[in-house]
């Protein structure tokens, strides 16, 4: 038995785990989450030592020291959240990120509520996938309908309508003919012949 292998140096180095791209959707958005969360945290950690600093007119902000995190979601949120990252297309995972960005800039929520925002945030983007998805539908549905009707129209543009066989009713043969019209639907009123 060799030497080499047990060091193992000859083989290749291994190719770290290729993960698919909803793990890597629900990773990416998740990893924002708990960036907001701390980022959150940290601007109220500074608005309570600004008040504070009014209020005594002392900074004893040095003297305290905080925990890393201290606010987290509970486990059954986070499966939840996670959840709904899994219905977040690739494509979408930027989009996501940014609006959630600008709602968190423009509200500056509490730690508690920025969990609250991302799930408004990731509702929104797949409500935004799913009327896309079915926009697209309803194109490839009217490009199947449009091909086939196209064929049926040069067909119908083969025959011709006149206007002047006595077959096509119209409400003004009626009218000179001196007959009952039937009832009309349209808007206007009805024209009767007193006789």
């Amino acid at each position: 038995m060799s030497l080499a292998s047990w060091f193992r140096w000859n083989e290749p180095p291994s190719r770290i785990s290729q993960k698919n791209p909803t793990e890597m959707v629900v990773e990416t958005l998740m990893m924002e989450l708990n960036w907001q969360m701390k980022q959150a945290e940290k601007q109220q950690r500074e608005r309570e030592n600004e008040y504070r600093k009014i209020k005594t007119g002392v900074d004893y902000g040095w003297l305290v020291s905080y925990p890393k995190q201290s606010y987290d979601i509970s486990p059954a949120e986070r499966l939840q959240l996670e959840d709904m990252c899994t219905k977040i297309h690739p494509s979408y995972c930027g989009p996501v990120i940014l609006r959630f960005r600008q709602l968190v800039a423009e509200y500056e929520p509490e730690v508690q509520e920025v969990s609250r925002l991302f799930r408004s945030v990731l509702q929104e983007g797949a409500e935004k996938i799913k009327e896309e998805e079915e926009a697209k539908k309803l194109a490839r549905q009217w490009n199947t309908k449009n091909k086939t009707s196209l064929s049926l129209t040069t067909f119908k543009s083969r025959s011709r309508i006149s206007p002047f066989i006595s077959g096509i009713k119209t409400i003004s043969e009626d009218v000179e003919r001196g007959t009952q019209p039937t009832r009309r639907v349209w808007s206007m009123p009805e024209f009767r012949n007193a006789k």
